[in-house]
């Protein structure tokens, strides 16, 4: 936890996927605070938590990763092609700000006291060209290339390469002086370009923490490809909080397994670099608000209770970053 201006200031979840260096996420972490962080205090700055103070945040994780990808390119070349989504939530004074580039999801568990059910609801929005709004926004913002999307082995990939259109990383498709030799010829492209193709903008939800509001659920695409934000939902409702993050962990493998006709202990049994070819990473945090006191204005009564993959831990009320807790609590397989 942190202050701006006198507001209480909680960084809920700040993970990465896909590989990307331990820099990016640690520059992300200190960057949206004051007193720890090596760039500007944004927050401090602009005297409030805001989804401004957070882009800034994005912004300089991009420009830390870049100086690094700079310094090793003579050496580490393929360092150019490292790239991850990112999700990020933050609470400050009742309001939950949740900021991704990329495929990654957060997802709302929201009591309807007329019936009881705790329904979903979908709170950050995704950057992958399988979605037509996404295909469009690429083709509008490079109008002269028509290979911007490419439909291949029927997967939407940008430029043939990838699916996602945001990230932290990649710089081999922001920056044309990374995209040739001696980068591996299958990153580089035909052509070189002149505007970024990736973009690490994040799209920023702001919601106001509800007392109907139960949880949220973080995760990587890899649990969303086997699992609805409903089921997902129903899922943590149904169950004791301890270990509910390993559970839709475990529920994503079996549905995976099921898909595959092949058994989940099976599954398991593959190593992990094979076992991609099965299912995506899965990564999972959830949060749960505990609305009773979390989101008042005055300050945090009770800590939020949060379950990374099978860890439950409460959050201490001191803690200047809750996620450096435990590091036995792993949250990705």
């Amino acid at each position: 936890m942190s202050s701006v201006d006198g507001d209480i200031v909680l960084l809920l979840i700040c993970f990465l996927f896909l590989g990307a260096v331990s820099y990016s996420l640690l520059a992300l972490l200190v960057s949206v605070y004051d007193k720890q962080s090596p760039f500007p205090g944004f927050a401090t700055e602009h005297k409030c938590m805001s989804a401004d103070v957070i882009r800034k945040a994005f912004q300089a994780t991009e420009d830390g990763f870049l100086s690094v990808v700079s310094k090793e390119w003579s050496m580490k070349p393929q360092i150019a092609a490292v790239g991850s989504c990112c999700l990020v939530g933050v609470i400050c004074s009742g309001t939950l700000y949740i900021a991704n580039a990329g495929d990654s999801r957060a997802v709302l568990g929201r009591l309807v006291k007329a019936t009881g059910q705790v329904v979903a609801m979908q709170l950050s929005a995704e950057h992958n060209a399988c979605y037509e709004e996404v295909r469009q926004e690429l083709q509008s913002s490079h109008p002269h290339d028509p290979q911007i999307v490419v439909l291949k082995h029927n997967v939407w990939r940008v430029k043939g390469l990838i699916q996602i259109s945001r990230s932290i990383g990649d710089v081999y498709l922001k920056r044309p002086e990374y995209n040739r030799s001696p980068l591996h010829s299958k990153f580089r492209l035909r052509e070189t370009f002149k505007k970024p193709i990736l973009s690490s903008e994040p799209a920023i939800a702001v919601h106001q923490i509800q007392p109907s509001d139960q949880f949220v659920i973080f995760a990587s695409d890899g649990l969303w490809e086997h699992l609805s934000n409903q089921e997902a939902v129903d899922l943590v409702q149904s169950n004791p909080r301890n270990g509910i993050a390993r559970k839709l962990v475990k529920a994503a493998m079996q549905e995976a397994a099921k898909k595959r006709e092949m058994r989940y202990s099976d599954l398991k049994k593959i190593e992990r670099g094979v076992r991609r070819h099965f299912h995506d990473d899965i990564t999972v945090v959830v949060v749960f608000l505990d609305a009773t006191s979390a989101v008042s204005r005055a300050g945090w009564s009770k800590s939020p209770s949060v379950s990374v993959r099978g860890g439950g831990v409460s959050v201490p009320a001191n803690s200047l970053a809750p996620f450096s807790a435990p590091a036995m609590v792993s949250s990705t397989y």
